[in-house]
């Protein structure tokens, strides 16, 4: 057989297990034989990754005024725009079958790495509303929910996001675009003399968002308690029922020992 030959013959060889023998050139050609790494949804994180410097840039510099409050709306733009990246990415993701190892590493990080750095840019754009303490919370809970998440991973399960953590996640976006507003407008004017409070709304978004964050924190460890505690049930288990399939070697009490004479 010719090496003409084998070169199109390779493709299409299959073995009885049912995997495929790929042409050696078409490997070095593309460079990858499954879903590329950087696909739509991975790119659409990426950007959510790239605003967050553009956001701190935007809070804590001085290249916008906020007499007519170009900077409060630029920045909160900013956010709601990368806020939405999160689940159109996952979404995306999902429908197009694109579910890769980078993209579920990235996703998570992005979404924390948005967050924490919104609350430390916060601090110094509107202390009166965001003191210090609050963002070491947020950003300690976070801190808190990937250790676990960790350490559920290397024991073999996961841990799901709860209801109350995707209603922080809505909270703290409301909060985080409240805060900014109010930077600016006290009130927000709707009609005639309707007025949105956007101050007394971000006050407000902000003390639920920490309790939230709280008790979504206590509800996240008592669900990885609860799986830690089954798994240390069924190994002392395992470890019982396989100490009691070992029999003991039997050794005798006397033993007759010979004698030559």
């Amino acid at each position: 057989m010719s090496v003409r030959l084998l070169h199109y013959q390779l493709p299409s060889l299959r073995s009885p297990a049912g995997w495929r023998i790929i042409n050696p050139e078409f490997v070095s050609r593309t460079g990858d034989l499954g879903p590329r790494a950087v696909n739509l949804p991975n790119s659409i994180t990426l950007v959510r990754i790239v605003s967050i410097p553009l956001l701190v840039w935007v809070l804590c510099g001085n290249h916008f005024s906020s007499v007519n409050g170009e900077k409060e709306l630029l920045a909160s733009a900013v956010f709601i725009i990368a806020s939405m990246t999160d689940g159109i990415d996952g979404y995306l993701a999902r429908k197009r079958g694109e579910i890769t190892t980078i993209g579920i590493l990235l996703d998570p990080l992005a979404d924390k790495l948005l967050i924490s750095a919104a609350f430390v840019a916060l601090v110094q754009f509107n202390p009166s509303l965001v003191p210090a303490w609050i963002a070491v919370v947020i950003i300690g809970r976070e801190f808190l929910v990937s250790g676990l998440r960790s350490i559920a991973a290397t024991e073999g399960f996961t841990i799901e996001a709860s209801d109350l953590g995707k209603l922080k996640m809505i909270v703290q976006i409301v909060s985080a675009v409240a805060v900014i507003l109010a930077h600016r407008w006290s009130e927000w004017p709707i009609y005639g003399h309707f007025f949105l409070p956007v101050r007394w709304i971000a006050y407000v978004a902000i003390w639920f968002m920490v309790c939230v964050s709280l008790i979504s924190a206590v509800d996240y460890f008592a669900a990885f308690w609860s799986k830690i505690d089954q798994r240390v049930v069924k190994r002392r288990r395992r470890a019982f029922i396989l100490s009691r399939r070992k029999k003991p070697l039997s050794v005798p009490a006397n033993r007759d020992v010979a004698t030559t004479t």
